[in-house]
């Protein structure tokens, strides 16, 4: 008997539907006695934080973004998130160039990490901090970034950022002033940014790092008040020095970055004991599936203390 073409593929077609009944049944079985093997979803990929090869240790261009790239995908890692203030231009060709670096290493450039302020009562400095946020946002869109570190400022009552450290984050308000006089001003300005975040299609991330962004209290009275899809919580492990663990349980449905900090050699302000299996549990109860970012913070040799992050940080978020 001479088999037709139209046979042939009959044949196979209903061998294919029986295999793959065969195989789904078969699954659903092993599921039924063991529930545990199956997948748990997918993994939190890790990056890495170019600030963690530099730590504003000399002169910026002595650690270039494109070496931080190059570190980071010899190291093993998914993305980096880049730290504006290391930048060496803001160009657009130099902006091409560390999106065409990162892809030729198989990267993602993730997260965009920078600086502003709003909690002054000068509405002029507000307004010029506006303006550079708004700028910045357009930098991420160009480097094809989707999400950017954002901060309230701090009073300014305490210059010295070591200060600042031995005394917690906690510094005085400007005389005559009240928390809630902040909140505003901090506020109102945040709003002129979202127009622009959407548009751009960046979703801006208010980091709980000093200022009124030191408590999770704070952090999300702002982004509650503000109610945008485009403004969440770039949550940073090692930026709540009372009650760490519930305080980032609270931020943490918020959260569209992860910033994981390590201290390898002992912290350059202070050491925190950051139980990162508990961190992992926090995330997966509310479904927190994005990047987390290495920031490495120690006194140890980067090219050690960063992989042997990585380690540790792939070993509690593996999914």
């Amino acid at each position: 008997m001479v088999t037709t073409r139209r046979n042939f593929l009959t044949s196979l077609a209903l061998a294919g539907a029986g295999f793959s009944t065969l195989s789904a049944k078969t699954v659903l079985a092993d599921g039924k006695k063991s529930k545990k093997n199956l997948p748990s979803g997918k993994r939190n990929p890790v990056g890495v934080s170019t600030y963690s090869f530099w730590q504003f240790n000399g002169p910026r261009g002595d650690v270039p973004i494109e070496k931080c790239i190059d570190q980071a995908a010899r190291m093993g890692f998914d993305g980096v998130e880049i730290l504006l203030v290391q930048m060496t231009s803001e160009d657009n060709a130099y902006l091409q160039k560390l999106k065409r670096r990162a892809f030729h290493n198989g990267l993602d450039l993730m997260g965009f990490s920078t600086h502003q302020g709003f909690l002054s009562p000068d509405r002029e400095y507000r307004d010029e901090n506006i303006k550079k946020t708004i700028h910045q946002i357009e930098l991420a869109y160009k480097l094809g970034i989707p999400t950017m570190r954002l901060n309230t400022g701090r009073w300014g009552t305490i210059k010295s950022f070591d200060l600042l450290m031995e005394k917690k984050g906690i510094e005085p308000r400007l005389e005559g002033y009240s928390d809630d006089d902040g909140f505003r001003w901090v506020i109102d300005s945040i709003e002129k940014c979202i127009p622009k975040a959407k548009e751009c299609g960046v979703v801006l991330g208010l980091e709980n790092h000093w200022g009124l962004g030191r408590t999770a209290e704070g952090v999300l009275r702002i982004v509650k008040e503000i109610d945008s899809p485009w403004l969440r919580v770039t949550a940073d492990t090692g930026n709540f020095l009372e009650d760490q663990y519930t305080q980032f349980d609270q931020i943490a449905p918020y959260a569209v970055l992860v910033q994981a900090k390590t201290y390898f050699g002992g912290g350059k302000w202070y050491t925190l004991d950051i139980d990162y299996k508990k961190i992992a549990e926090i995330l997966r109860k509310h479904n927190y599936r994005g990047y987390i970012s290495l920031e490495f913070e120690g006194e140890e040799s980067p090219e050690i203390a960063i992989p042997g992050s990585l380690e540790l940080l792939r070993s509690c978020f593996s999914g």
